[in-house]
């Protein structure tokens, strides 16, 4: 009787262990995938990002994308300053070439991306580099440098 006893106790404590190991293995499989998706998808709106506001000048876009802290650096007015510094030099010339990645803070949470651009104008070439996160729910602009160059 006592061999019985500790023979269903082993037993049960294996498929426990078994248990535990297959609900790990599920949730190391879906943060990873969950990052993969994250990563991809930030990069798109990274991408989507310097298009839309280096090339379309889509002033829309800009503002309703910033983090709450980049509407402090660009309120109302630094938006449309900004806009219109990019509109001066008037229509992007041949693709836009958007480098950047995204890099998690930890392992598979926080993830933030800069992306750089340098983009030629009919007079001037200028580089834009744009900062975004994904704090909570959506994709979000932190930061934006736009620097045209000299005269050609």
């Amino acid at each position: 009787m006592k061999i019985n006893r500790r023979l269903k106790s082993s037993g049960q404590l294996l498929v426990v262990l078994g248990i535990v190991v297959v609900l790990l293995f599920i949730g190391w499989w879906w943060l990873y995938s969950n990052k993969q998706t994250m990563a991809k998808e930030g990069r798109a709106f990274g991408k989507e990002a310097v298009q839309r506001i280096a090339v379309q000048h889509d002033l829309n876009f800009f503002a309703s994308h910033l983090s709450p802290e980049a509407r402090l650096q660009f309120p109302p007015s630094a938006q449309q300053d900004l806009m219109g510094r990019i509109e001066k030099l008037g229509t992007a010339v041949g693709p836009v070439d958007v480098q950047g990645d995204i890099v998690f803070q930890s392992q598979f949470f926080d993830p933030r991306g800069t992306f750089h651009a340098r983009i030629n104008y009919p007079a001037k070439g200028a580089e834009i580099n744009v900062s975004i996160s994904h704090p909570v729910g959506r994709w979000q602009i932190d930061d934006v440098a736009f620097a045209p160059e000299a005269e050609r």
